[in-house]
This record gives structure tokens, C-alpha cells and sequence, in this order.
């Protein structure tokens, strides 16, 4: 592509899609949500940090190849085998201890996918929990009112 057609193609979609900025309106949302674009509920967080927890905990038990059928040395049967055909001069001895060693680490990074998920979602739960009830607590006036529009409309000003 030369640079002149590369111009031209930027000139082009700069006259599709003219440019806005809206720092005070945001578009209504479909569906009636009140306006907000994202709405997540603490049961919906809670539920997928459960998920990812049960997740979690099944593929950590069901998918260990390398320390299935461990001996008294901790070596899996996978590893035993590797050790079997490698002694007896077999390449595919030290290739399924690759396999192994690649299994076993995309397993790890997967776990750790897992748990920082749940414990994010936990930690989300939680810090906006806290978050609410902080809001809560300074958009009343002292006698427990709800503080007026107006004193909310200064702090935009």
C-alpha cells in the first residue's frame, strides 16, 4: 500500500465518522436499564467466582498426569514410563517428558487463570460492598435525611 493511498483512505473514514465528544450525556440504553450501559448484581459475581472456584478445584484433581500413580520417589506413571523408555534408549522417552513438562505447566497457568478470577470476583464483591455502604453514609445529612439536590448539584459545579 503506497503512503498516498494510506492518506487517502484516513481522509476518507475521517468524513464517515465525524468526531464527538460528550463529556455530559450518555446514550440511553436499550432495554430500559435506567441508562447505565453495565449492570452487574452481587448474586451474578458471586455465581461466576463460584464457578471459576469449582472449576478450579476439578482440574486441579482430574488432570495431574504428571503426579498420577505417584511411586515413593513422587514420579507419575507418565514419568515412570518416560524413565522406562528412555532406559531403554526409546526418543520417545524424553518426548512425553516434554509432553509432561508442557501438560503440566499450561495446567498451572490455567489453575492460576482460575483462582484469579474467583478471587477477584470475591475481592470486587467485597470493595464495592464497602463502596456502597460509604456513599450511603455521606449522601445523608446528619438527622438521616436524604441530602437535596441542590447541595449534590454544587459538587458538579
Amino acid at each position: 500500500m503506497a503512503w498516498d493511498e494510506w492518506e487517502q483512505l484516513k481522509s476518507r473514514a475521517a468524513e464517515q465518522q465525524p468526531t464527538h465528544v460528550q463529556l455530559n450525556h450518555a446514550p440511553d440504553a436499550v432495554g430500559g436499564a435506567g441508562g447505565a450501559d453495565l449492570v452487574v448484581h452481587q448474586d451474578d459475581l458471586g455465581a461466576v467466582g463460584h464457578e471459576a472456584f469449582q472449576l478450579h478445584a476439578r482440574l486441579h484433581d482430574q488432570v495431574d498426569i504428571a503426579g498420577a500413580g505417584a511411586d515413593d520417589h513422587g514420579a507419575g506413571t507418565t514419568m515412570q514410563a518416560a524413565a522406562a523408555l528412555k532406559s531403554h534408549h526409546f526418543a520417545m522417552g524424553a518426548g512425553l517428558e516434554t509432553t509432561v513438562s508442557v501438560w503440566t505447566s499450561q495446567i498451572k497457568a490455567v489453575l492460576q487463570a482460575f483462582a484469579h478470577i474467583s478471587n477477584h470476583l470475591d475481592f470486587s464483591k467485597k470493595l464495592h460492598a464497602r463502596d456502597d455502604g460509604t456513599i450511603a453514609a455521606e449522601m445523608r445529612s446528619r438527622d438521616g435525611s436524604a441530602v437535596p439536590v441542590s447541595v449534590l448539584n454544587s459538587y458538579f459545579k
